[in-house]
């Protein structure tokens, strides 16, 4: 595999796969446990400008039929059933639900009441569950003891909010599970650097965080704008919530600084498809 991709550091808690000229990533401690699970990146699909290749949302205004065949490929590189997907409705704030193998083609090949959604959650099998994203950080679970899997779409709203704290008292008052047992990830997103925002939204976080944790996620830059890292705060959330570090791939890849690559919201101004996000239980 010849694609240039920037890390962050040399320290590599991503895995870069290709099967059939479509490219994914996965994390070594959930392709440890033997979880099915993938984030897509942008080659190996057949959509076109912009929305190049590999785009597997209906909602950017791409052919359905590009997008369809977008789904089949990675279902094939990844080893699930694209039909029998569900998709979430994300409304950037922290909403979850439990999915059961009733939901399966929601979103995909049957209309979905699943809306306002930003995470979800099943302890079944053959139920892949797919979130979407072009910056916002995707968060992974994987409960071994109960056989628990879940998945949260993290953008700055859902991470103000707390969707990983939020995420594991859903799992352990759905399925009892323990936080400490937990294995996750959390996948390529947006960096420190690129992810300038206002004082409004850095207050946000000030406010929720407490100042000794705030010096760590923002860097003001003058003028009322401030770097923040979305990522740290969902390390320190899910840390703090009982997750253990040693449990925990945290992303070295941006969204951002690599937009042939990995569709980014912030990089191409909105002009873009959408990556996914898929995991299932066999």
């Amino acid at each position: 595999m010849n694609h240039k991709i920037t890390y962050k550091n040399d320290c590599r808690t991503t895995i870069w796969n290709e099967k059939n000229g479509v490219a994914f990533i996965t994390f070594p401690k959930l392709t440890a446990a033997g979880v099915l699970h993938g984030m897509s990146t942008r080659l190996g699909g057949i959509s076109e400008g912009y929305l190049g290749a590999m785009n597997l949302s209906y909602a950017r205004g791409d052919v359905q039929t590009r997008v369809d065949e977008n789904h089949r490929r990675f279902a094939t590189a990844l080893g699930y059933p694209a039909h029998r997907l569900v998709f979430s409705d994300q409304v950037h704030f922290a909403n979850i639900r439990r999915v059961t193998a009733e939901d399966c083609g929601k979103g995909i090949t049957v209309p979905s009441d699943i809306k306002d959604t930003d995470g979800l959650m099943t302890n079944e099998k053959y139920v892949p569950m797919i979130t979407f994203y072009a910056d916002c950080v995707p968060l992974l679970f994987y409960d071994p003891v109960h056989e628990v899997i879940a998945m949260a779409h993290s953008g700055w709203k859902g991470t103000v909010a707390r969707i990983g704290k939020q995420m594991l008292e859903a799992m352990r008052a759905a399925y009892d599970t323990d936080a400490a047992d937990v294995i996750g990830a959390i996948a390529p997103s947006i960096c420190q650097n690129c992810y300038e925002v206002s004082e409004d939204v850095a207050q946000a976080f000030l406010e929720e965080f407490g100042e000794e944790d705030y010096v760590k996620l923002a860097v003001s830059r003058g003028n009322g704008k401030y770097l923040l890292d979305l990522q740290q705060a969902c390390y320190l959330t899910l840390t703090e919530a009982g997750m253990l570090p040693e449990h925990i791939d945290v992303t070295d890849i941006c969204t951002c600084c690599n937009p042939e690559l990995l569709f980014s919201h912030r990089a191409s101004k909105g002009l873009r498809g959408n990556l996914g996000v898929v995991m299932m239980l066999k």
